[in-house]
């Protein structure tokens, strides 16, 4: 019995010592098994340049055989690579069986691609569309969508860049540019810019003495009646109540009907008003929609889009500012309206405003008495707009 006792120990302690022995070699295992199914997962490009921990024999020998190793300017190189694919991604027309969604697809990579990227990059961008350059001013062709100054929520400003662009256009001791004046997030077209403070000031006070001829050019909806002429009407900015407060611009006449409108009545004007004057005429147009050209003699706020919505009742395409009264909402357009566009009501919301500042005119130079005229082409939206709707420039104009 003493024997049998001690031999099934001896069997007992055999048994626990080889699965002991056995524990280390199963761990092992399973480790090699997941990393060899990760290194599957794993594509070439991303290990590329990536050295993980070794252990055990030959880590030794294998260091210093010309393995890669990470730096951090590669990983700098792949975030950006990164990155660049992820924009690129989100900017690509996605491909649908519908029309509707193609046209939105369309319309947003014509206005959304330079509102998030590097400073650089819109830098560049502003460079290639220089329209005119002497020894103290650039014109540039504003893009849309581009705020010239910076703000609660505004990555990319014109104001922003304004040194990157000098240095590429004059060198790297090149004076910062400066502001002369501004356009609208929205607006797209001419803009000039000072090479220095004296030169600001001059071209400041150039448009605060009406020296510069502003010729604005708008896609609308509806024809204009009489096809030209002159608004004067002052213009005010007021407080919306309701669901969505806001301030918006609106008309302050200083004329009124009669209740019977037999009568016309002059009433005295607010303190706040602001004299507005907007000449107008129209260059081509079809039964709904027509290309009018607008000449602010003034500079009020919004006074081209407040003059052709509330002053002539022609809305400019894609003012949702202005659609309505009282309220912020899409731009309400008829079905015919929309079909030529290749839209739906649901998706009119896109549509970008379609106001372009077609043309400056100044004096040269500060001693000069020669005159320049400065033109910027018509954005891509917009040419697509005119298309179809089917309205042709006149034949002396050019895109």
């Amino acid at each position: 019995m003493l024997t049998h006792g001690l031999v099934t120990n001896v069997r007992c302690l055999f048994k626990s010592t080889g699965a002991a022995a056995q524990f280390p070699r199963r761990i092992q295992q399973q480790q090699q098994q997941q990393g060899a199914a990760a290194e599957k997962e794993t594509p070439n490009s991303d290990r590329e340049g990536v050295r993980g921990p070794e252990t055990g024999r030959g880590s030794a020998a294998k260091a210093g055989k010309g393995v890669k190793k990470l730096k951090a300017a590669d990983l700098a190189q792949k975030l950006r690579r990164e990155t660049r694919e992820a924009d690129v991604a989100k900017r690509k027309v996605v491909k649908s069986d519908s029309p509707v969604l193609r046209r939105v697809q369309e319309l947003r990579q014509f206005t959304l691609q330079l509102q998030k990227v590097h400073p650089n990059v819109l830098a560049k961008a502003l460079k290639r569309g220089i329209l005119y350059e002497d020894q103290e001013l650039i014109a540039i062709n504003k893009p849309y969508g581009v705020p010239v100054h910076g703000g609660p929520g505004v990555k990319n400003n014109i104001g922003e860049v304004l040194s990157i662009l000098a240095k590429m256009t004059g060198g790297m001791g090149a004076e910062p540019l400066h502001l002369c004046h501004r356009l609208d997030k929205d607006t797209t077209g001419a803009m000039l810019l000072a090479k220095s403070e004296e030169s600001a000031d001059h071209i400041h006070h150039l448009f605060k003495t009406h020296q510069v001829v502003k010729k604005y050019w708008v896609l609308c909806v509806g024809v204009p009646v009489p096809s030209e002429g002159v608004i004067d009407i002052p213009i005010i900015e007021r407080e919306v109540s309701g669901p969505q407060p806001h301030f918006k611009m609106s008309l302050a006449p200083v004329f009124r009907l009669s209740e019977g409108g037999e009568s016309v009545t002059r009433v005295r004007p607010s303190r706040e008003s602001h004299q507005a004057v907007t000449r107008y005429r129209t260059l081509a147009s079809t039964g709904t929609s027509a290309l009018v050209e607008l000449q602010p003699v003034t500079g009020v706020k919004h006074q081209i889009r407040v003059h052709m919505s509330l002053g002539l009742g022609c809305q400019i395409l894609g003012d949702h500012k202005y659609a309505h009264n009282s309220k912020l909402a899409p731009q309400k357009l008829s079905e015919g309206f929309l079909r030529r566009l290749g839209l739906e009501q649901s998706k009119a919301r896109h549509l970008p405003l379609h106001l372009h500042a077609r043309q400056l005119t100044f004096p040269g130079s500060t001693g000069g008495h020669q005159e320049v005229t400065v033109s910027s082409p018509l954005p891509k939206f917009f040419l697509t707009s005119l298309k179809r709707l089917k309205i042709e420039l006149p034949g002396k104009e050019e895109p």
